[in-house]
């Protein structure tokens, strides 16, 4: 049994006290603070790995009130305690001197972290533009003397921290000269495939693209490399590499290249291609060849979807077939094609016959008049909810629909999950534009609403009505329970198979130690089958996949609760997956896959796994695919390993 054993005063001599298990730990952290007992125990208690997942939680916890916890650590025997005080820093914003760190610290590793981490904290909030200047220049100093360190992994340190400092701080003061230098020179000298990526993407937050620079990175051998190079350079190449083409053709596409390209291999070049042939008004014959083609009933429908909004832009005329044709599909993703193409070309009768269909997304799509909203308000839809609460914004007569709107959000609270926050927000925005007065008697009920973010919200729309400041009743969310040893056991090692209708099989490494919360979280709802029939319904090419939703949208949730965030050193990197949210520890069961590696993601997103094989099967998948099956294989460990 792991018990927790407080930590005692004790006389001289006495034997001393037994430190907090991992599973305490974890359940400390989980509390986000409100028992700090075994956290102070762990973090004095010089056993390494207790000190490492100490100093993450209080990282995690984001206060910068807890700094002085972290602070002493950072002399702490142990690199990897080290590491973690230092990105602990990072996650709280402090601003505690870390360039001073270098002079002292010889493990590579951790000066990795601290020339990442100074590029990543901002300056003091109101601090004017001089001192803005002056310290964006002190950090691009120091960072600038990390890419010349002889350690490989120092160098990668300094690029993630120069890569971050130029996205957030280039717009605020352009970089010198001879840190823009500095970067290219290490471009070519250092041949490491993540180093110039993310050199690159500095250049590119600086907007500074040297031909010479661009030059060595496309002749680089990764294409994730060659890919950042287009994107910089935004120059055309015809690429062997899928994700190396998409990006050519999105930063320097033609519509001869589309027209070339919309029976490419890869199914994200094709169509992005089609999609092209729209948005640049492509009228010539060859592209409009094209688009006949790939609109044609022996396409498939996602082609069709694809191409019937691109001659809604530049060939109304041909468009309506295939519009006709689409609205009867039997796919649902193809129906909203349809309503969104109707749109554009203004055709009503579709969109009031679409506006009924049986699938929420289909409706949301086809929505065009109040009516249609207040019968959407009837929906348990999160989504289509959400897009009714949209469509009333500004209605001249919203007060007549309070009764609707508040029935609607009494319902969906009394499902009883408090992930159901965007609809029931979107609805309490409009209620709290037409309030009324059994409104405000209302709005003083959601003053303790479960939900801290509606009830602070309830209160800003009272304060308004009443011209009296009003407080929420509710000011601390309360996540879901922590599970117990038993529930955790196996979880560390394990895997999973994701099966993928019509594709194959992914392979998984759960990342336990990394992210245990998360990966209980996605075990269970596994376990359950939450998963099985659920679709990707969010395809971004050259960034992510999403999917997981009961709702095959962003805000229909599969957890009953928001889970807490457990971001740290993990990276999104290729073929990892994380959990998506809307802010922090807002997470709901749906989960994304990184088509590439997206170091801008690192810090703010949970990442819980990483496919093992299968990554091309990943990179097939498109919108509307659907998750068959998850079968998790706990690890033969009878519990999570004690420290």
């Amino acid at each position: 049994m792991w018990l927790f054993v407080p930590l005692l005063l004790q006389a001289a001599g006495a034997q001393a006290p037994v430190p907090p298990t991992t599973y305490e730990l974890l359940r400390a952290e989980h509390a986000r603070g409100t028992d700090m007992r075994a956290i102070d125990a762990a973090l004095v208690s010089g056993a390494s790995v207790r000190q490492r997942l100490a100093v993450r939680a209080v990282g995690r916890f984001e206060q910068s009130a807890l700094e002085p916890k972290v602070i002493p650590l950072l002399t702490a025997r142990t690199a990897s305690v080290r590491r973690e005080a230092v990105n602990a820093l990072g996650q709280m914003r402090s601003r505690y001197d870390l360039a001073a760190l270098l002079t002292g610290e010889k493990d590579a590793s951790v000066r990795a972290v601290i020339y990442e981490t100074l590029g990543r904290i901002p300056t003091a909030p109101g601090a004017n533009a001089t001192a803005v200047v002056a310290a964006n220049t002190a950090a691009a100093q120091h960072l600038t003397d990390g890419l010349r360190e002889t350690d490989p992994l120092v160098r990668a340190g300094a690029a993630r921290g120069i890569e971050s400092l130029l996205r957030r701080a280039a717009r605020v003061n352009a970089p010198s000269a001879s840190t823009l230098q500095a970067i290219r020179d290490a471009v070519r000298s250092d041949s490491a495939s993540d180093t110039r990526q993310l050199l690159l993407l500095a250049l590119t937050a600086a907007n500074d693209r040297d031909s010479t620079t661009v030059a060595v990175a496309l002749r680089d051998t990764s294409a994730e490399v060659r890919r950042v190079g287009v994107a910089l350079g935004r120059i055309w190449v015809n690429d062997n590499a899928p994700m190396v083409r998409w990006q050519a053709l999105r930063v320097a596409g033609t519509c001869a290249r589309a027209a070339a390209h919309v029976r490419d291999t890869s199914e994200h070049v094709a169509l992005l291609a089609i999609d092209l042939l729209g948005d640049q008004k492509c009228t010539d014959a060859a592209s409009l060849a094209a688009l006949d083609g790939e609109s044609g009933a022996d396409a498939s429908w996602r082609h069709q979807a694809h191409a019937a909004l691109s001659l809604a832009k530049v060939a109304p005329g041909r468009a309506s077939a295939v519009v006709q044709r689409l609205a009867i599909s039997t796919t649902w993703q193809a129906r909203v094609y349809a309503a969104n193409a109707a749109k554009l070309l203004k055709d009503s009768a579709t969109l009031n016959a679409l506006a009924l269909d049986k699938e929420p997304n289909v409706v949301i799509a086809a929505m065009t008049t109040r009516e249609q909203a207040l019968r959407a308000l009837l929906s348990d839809h999160a989504g289509l909810v959400l897009a009714a609460a949209a469509q009333l914004k500004g209605d001249a007569n919203l007060a007549s629909a309070l009764p609707q709107m508040r029935g609607a959000f009494d319902r969906f609270t009394a499902m009883d999950r408090v992930r159901l926050r965007d609809p029931r927000a979107a609805l309490l925005e409009r209620i709290g534009e037409a309030a009324d007065g059994p409104s405000t008697v209302w709005l003083r009920e959601r003053l303790k609403d479960p939900d801290p973010a509606i009830a602070s919200s309830a209160a800003q729309y009272l304060s308004k009505i009443t011209g009296a400041t009003v407080l929420p009743i509710t000011t601390r969310y309360e996540p879901a329970a922590f599970p117990s040893a038993e529930q955790l056991r196996g979880l560390d090692g394990a895997t999973a198979t994701m099966r993928i209708r019509g594709i194959g099989n992914v392979e998984l490494a759960l990342r336990f130690d990394d992210a245990p919360m998360a990966v209980h979280t996605f075990v269970t709802l596994a376990s359950a089958g939450k998963f099985n029939g659920l679709t990707f319904h969010r395809i971004v090419s050259n960034f992510v996949i999403q999917g997981g939703s009961p709702g095959a949208d962003e805000y229909d949730p599969i957890t009953d609760t928001f889970m807490r965030d457990e971001v740290g050193l993990a990276r999104n990197a290729r073929g990892s997956f994380g959990i998506s949210t809307r802010g922090r520890d807002t997470g709901d069961g749906q989960i994304y896959v990184n088509l590439v590696n997206n170091f801008r993601l690192d810090h703010d997103y949970t990442v819980f796994a990483d496919v093992t094989r299968g990554l091309d099967l990943i990179d097939r998948v498109q919108e509307g695919d659907v998750i068959e099956s998850i079968v998790v294989r706990r690890a033969t460990t009878s519990a999570p390993r004690r420290p």
